[in-house]
């Protein structure tokens, strides 16, 4: 009865993640689209960085939601699939984000948090979890003025490692907070010190 139960719940578990991708990805091909019709004269800015705002706002609330479903159980295959389409649309935002700031030249600070999934140590699931933390009161606290991106970096995922290497991180930094794609933060600091770094 209980390996049936388990069974029910991982099933439950993914098709619920599931179904929280399908309805990002339907907006992010919304977004793409805006993005290829940035070059026409009447493209309106306000527009898509309200809509890019919102959408990144969505994606860090599921990747807290991910997160809660993920647990401290053991990933099954089907989770861990999940969680990749997950992170490549996190990379597909990233990219958006970098491309609105230069066309629109928007005044938000892009925040990408690049972390260890597949096989992280004790001590490097005890540092994640300080700066996921951190990261939080800090969008809390900042609000629609920062975009805030995690994502997974040990994936193997060709458009993060292309990311990853257009703004020279690295596999063995991990983890990683990259502020603007130029500041990059690789040891723990507070909230205080993280939003100086982004004034």
């Amino acid at each position: 009865m209980g390996i049936i139960a388990g069974v029910v719940f991982e099933n439950w578990r993914a098709s619920k993640i599931d179904y929280l991708y399908r309805q990002s990805e339907v907006v992010l091909l919304d977004l793409q689209a805006q993005g290829q019709l940035s070059s026409l004269p009447l493209f309106d800015c306000n527009t898509s960085i309200q809509e890019t705002l919102s959408f990144a706002n969505r994606i860090f609330e599921e990747a807290e939601t991910l997160s809660r479903y993920e647990g401290a159980e053991t990933f099954t295959e089907e989770i861990k699939l999940e969680h990749k389409k997950y992170d490549i649309l996190r990379a597909l935002l990233w990219a958006n984000s970098v491309q609105i700031k230069k066309k629109c030249k928007a005044d938000f600070h892009t925040v990408v948090y690049i972390y260890e999934y597949t096989k992280p140590s004790i001590d490097t699931k005890t540092k994640q979890g300080v700066f996921s933390r951190i990261l939080s009161e800090l969008k809390e606290e900042k609000g629609d003025e920062i975009v805030l991106i995690p994502m997974a970096g040990d994936n193997n995922l060709s458009s993060v490692i292309l990311m990853m290497g257009i703004y020279n991180v690295s596999e063995s930094e991990l983890p990683v907070i990259l502020i603007d794609e130029k500041t990059k933060i690789t040891e723990l600091k507070t909230v205080e010190e993280i939003v100086k770094l982004i004034k």
